[in-house]
């Protein structure tokens, strides 16, 4: 548990309050203000824990997280990962009373908790709100989605590849960042063994695809990548 659990920042500046406020007053915005909890969130810690009551929803002002699933054999999978400013756990507006899946910050994360009551009075009085709210809630499993249809359809090179082009291009945008998850958690991610994460990024590298040094990984071939992405190999 984070010692300054409460954080700072100023909800007039906020993406969005913005975004709300196009199609709903400003002074009914205020329910949401009134009763959402501003809150920091160290690496590592758990942001929403999958099976508990969903009570609220995450609007993610800063911070990367990953979605945790944990299967009924205890196994562990990474849906996705994604960056701020994002709303979160909206799906649970319309589809579930329970939280489906975990959140869990991969650096440090600053985040709005927003009563899911709150949300569904405004939801109710606005239809124009509701539908953007709904899009907001789908829009963040398209990530999933393209992942599992990766899963499905390609052998391990191509998934780790994936893996890498979509931290590059939707997480991180840069070709060279200073990555936030394991091999372990890409394992998790691409559904294979940490053995062939290990073995996979190796000889990337030996073929000038990638450099990775530490915690910095930089892409040097994209075309490569794509081209493993597309044809496993």
């Amino acid at each position: 548990m984070s010692d300054n659990r409460h954080s700072r920042f100023d909800c007039n500046e906020c993406s969005f309050r913005s975004l709300s406020c196009k199609l709903i007053a400003p002074e009914d915005f205020e329910l949401i203000r009134r009763t959402s909890h501003q809150l920091f969130y160290r690496k590592g810690e758990t942001i929403l824990k999958q099976g508990t009551k969903a009570t609220n929803l995450v609007y993610l002002h800063k911070g990367i997280v990953k979605f945790n699933f944990e299967n009924e054999s205890r196994k562990n999978i990474i849906l996705t990962v994604v960056t701020g400013p994002i709303l979160l756990g909206g799906a649970n507006l319309f589809f579930k009373e329970t939280n489906i899946f975990s959140l869990i910050a991969l650096e440090d994360c600053e985040a709005c908790l927003i009563d899911s009551k709150a949300m569904k009075k405004l939801l109710i009085n606005s239809g124009k709100y509701a539908i953007m709210m709904f899009e907001e809630s789908t829009e963040m499993f398209q990530s999933a989605i393209f992942n599992f249809i990766s899963l499905a359809h390609k052998q391990v090179h191509g998934r780790i590849a994936d893996i890498i082009i979509y931290l590059a291009d939707h997480v991180y945008k840069s070709h060279k960042f200073t990555i936030s998850i394991t091999k372990k958690e890409i394992s998790e991610f691409a559904a294979c063994s940490h053995e062939n994460v290990i073995t996979t990024i190796s000889k990337m590298q030996k073929e000038g695809i990638l450099i990775f040094e530490g915690k910095v990984l930089e892409i040097t071939n994209y075309t490569k990548l794509v081209e493993i992405s597309k044809y496993g190999r």
